[in-house]
């Protein structure tokens, strides 16, 4: 059976401090590309597999337009997009929808409720029910969707992974990372997710977040596109108040965490992070991305500070604050 990195593999990226004692520590592993692409550090062992869970849309929504889905602004950033369901999200995921001819009933993801906790009060108190729309990979979904209706792919099982859309999208991804794909499983959602190394996730994602939309070669050019969509769009990838927004609206950069304590960051240079925390949890994820990237000299000390404070990583004492999640020895 294939596996991630084991504990031997691993080293502290982040620590848990209450009142001066470090009660809890992330081990994981982590590697930082250069702006040209280079690897500049490894922090545990790089070249483990890794499942990027939602930090793969990025390279699914870079496949899907190039198949045919011609999406742009805030459709094409919620392509990429972890939502939180707000009634904001669904509406442009509606619209994505409705373009294409296609209905919330095509949809493969699972009805979810909202993770935007008022958004999913008021519809408990209207008696709503969950719905695919609200599911935090909708757009996504909906993004593959357009390709299948522009393509003339069949949208009824386009989650298989014989299906035309997930070849392609197979295809692109091994294009991008510059490995063949180690195996494949089934994300939350319902999609293909495929193992890659961490190396080869970070390769990927700083070949579309330092893509140029001038350039020659068509895959560049979108994902040169899909970078500025959600640069612009910051609300769209996750919404106000988490993490890949915060990060997104604070550095400029181009962030996306994924389930199980994957996070990928990208700063404006092209400097990129790729992280895998071992016990799966995303909390320290944003600040040890940013902080790899500070010490890269891709983003500014002050302003990592600034996202330090505006991210949940207050630890609490009977209402107080007694500490804090921080970046560990291993970094």
């Amino acid at each position: 059976m294939l596996e991630t990195l084991t504990v031997a593999d691993a080293v502290e990226l982040a620590v848990v401090e209450r009142s001066g004692f470090v009660e809890s520590r992330h081990a994981g592993a982590a590697v930082v590309l250069s702006a040209d692409g280079d690897v500049v550090a490894r922090h545990g062992n790089a070249e483990a597999l890794v499942l990027p869970r939602s930090s793969l849309k990025p390279l699914q929504a870079v496949a899907s337009v190039t198949a045919g889905a011609a999406l742009e602004g805030e459709q094409l950033a919620l392509g990429t997009a972890s939502h939180s369901g707000t009634d904001r999200h669904v509406e442009v995921v509606r619209e994505m929808l409705t373009a294409g001819g296609l209905t919330e009933d095509d949809l493969g993801c699972p009805p979810a409720w909202p993770s935007d906790s008022a958004t999913r009060r008021e519809l408990i108190r209207d008696h709503a029910d969950k719905s695919r729309l609200r599911m935090n990979c909708s757009g996504k979904h909906a993004l593959m969707l357009r390709a299948c209706v522009a393509t003339g792919w069949p949208t009824q099982g386009y989650l298989a992974q014989d299906h035309p859309l997930q070849s392609h999208i197979r295809e692109v991804v091994e294009r991008l990372t510059g490995e063949r794909i180690a195996h494949t499983a089934v994300d939350g959602c319902g999609a293909p997710v495929h193992a890659m190394t961490l190396t080869g996730l970070a390769r990927a994602v700083h070949r579309i977040g330092s893509a140029s939309e001038r350039s020659p070669f068509a895959l560049h050019r979108v994902a040169g596109t899909l970078v500025r969509a959600v640069r612009e769009n910051p609300w769209t990838i996750a919404g106000p108040g988490h993490p890949d927004t915060v990060a997104i609206e604070s550095l400029g950069v181009f962030a996306k965490h994924g389930a199980e304590g994957v996070m990928v960051m990208v700063a404006p240079d092209g400097t990129t992070v790729a992280l895998k925390m071992l016990d799966g949890s995303g909390r320290a994820g944003t600040i040890v991305a940013a902080t790899l990237l500070a010490r890269a000299g891709a983003v500014d000390d002050a302003r990592v500070a600034e996202l330090t404070a505006a991210l949940p990583l207050t630890v609490f004492g009977g209402g107080e604050p007694v500490g804090t999640i921080r970046p560990g020895a291993g970094i």
